[in-house]
């Protein structure tokens, strides 16, 4: 990356992105490197932070979510996503088997959140052109069509962050370390 990207802090951050700031910090205990480079747009902030809140809402459980997170990075490459997302996978003891997976786009054993992973994988591959037949896979797989929508909700959240570390190139954070990825079969280098 050529043109460098300031990280700000809730004292030296535009007035409007400095409460956003101060909240994600009083939700993490300090401001993630993402959300530090995000405050040079204060809508971009604030659009991710209510797009993450209401896709926690969803009916889909934390373990489903982290898939829906992980395929999408890794459909979109982003290092800086899949090293957190990682990370809060296995905070939320989401099992190790699952995380590889989805971490070298392998398919995962249980055939249910095998079911998400593709679908996911399907809706960012073909933005959104996913033909009936895959959708009806699905919903067989006990699925509903609320979660085909919860599905693209979750997709835009990484739309916004995955864009923006590869335009920026956000380097990790310390909570990542060993965590670290690179998409298997690429020669990017890593942040």
């Amino acid at each position: 990356m050529t043109i460098a990207f300031q990280s700000y802090t809730a004292d030296t951050a535009p007035e409007a992105s400095k409460p956003l700031l101060a909240g994600v910090k009083s939700q993490f205990g300090f401001v993630p490197n993402l959300q530090s480079i995000m405050a040079e747009s204060p809508e971009l902030l604030a659009a991710h932070g209510a797009l993450w809140a209401e896709f926690s809402k969803t009916t889909l459980s934390q373990h489903e979510q982290q898939i829906v997170f992980m395929t999408a990075i890794y459909e979109n490459d982003c290092h800086y996503c899949m090293a957190g997302h990682t990370t809060m996978a296995k905070m939320q003891k989401l099992g190790d088997d699952v995380i590889q997976a989805l971490r070298s786009g392998n398919a995962i054993a249980d055939a249910k959140f095998e079911a998400l992973h593709r679908f996911t994988t399907l809706v960012v591959r073909d933005r959104g052109f996913v033909a009936d037949a895959d959708v009806q896979a699905f919903l067989d797989a006990g699925y509903t069509r609320r979660n085909v929508l919860e599905v693209v909700l979750g997709v835009s959240i990484k739309i916004q962050s995955n864009y923006t570390n590869h335009l920026v190139g956000t380097p990790y954070d310390a909570f990542m370390a060993g965590n670290e990825w690179t998409k298997p079969g690429t020669m990017r280098a890593a942040a």
